[in-house]
């Protein structure tokens, strides 16, 4: 037992490590893709600043803003690009699989995503932790129950 959980903890550590080296080359892929949109790069510097007013910005606001109108390719790639930003800045955006999760809440590991995800700050991971600890059924219960936050 001990080696399994030896193996899933090894598991977590690995998928999360690699979540952080890809990290950097999603927010690069994102801010390219920002500024293919923006021809003028006053505009990207402008959204630069205010990253929740280019989730909300929509091709007709745009129009508003720059006099031009977005073709479909154009609206396809703000649509995409402010999908990779808003995963980027969910909790979700660390890039640790929902399966994952799910597994090492039934191995009794769900305070560690947690953790992980919220950068171990808050009370998830460790109130997941003590019930984890008490006994492995409250923890497992708890985990599903705020898998929503995460994913």
């Amino acid at each position: 037992m001990r080696n399994l959980y030896t193996l899933a903890l090894g598991l977590c550590l690995l998928v999360a490590g690699s979540a952080h080296a890809s990290f950097g080359s999603k927010n690069e892929k994102a801010n390219a893709v920002k500024q293919e949109i923006f021809a003028n790069n006053q505009m990207a510097k402008l959204f630069e600043a205010d990253m929740q007013a280019f989730l909300k910005l929509t091709p007709k606001q745009y129009e508003k803003l720059t006099g031009t109108k977005l073709t479909l390719k154009e609206t396809l790639k703000l649509k995409a690009a402010q999908k990779l930003l808003k995963n980027k800045m969910n909790k979700g955006g660390e890039g640790i699989p929902k399966g994952v999760y799910i597994l090492l809440a039934i191995l009794g590991w769900a305070w560690l995503i947690m953790g992980i995800k919220d950068d171990w700050s808050g009370n998830n991971w460790w109130v997941n932790l003590l019930l984890t600890f008490l006994c492995w059924l409250p923890g497992v219960i708890h985990a599903f129950i705020k898998m929503k936050e995460y994913y």
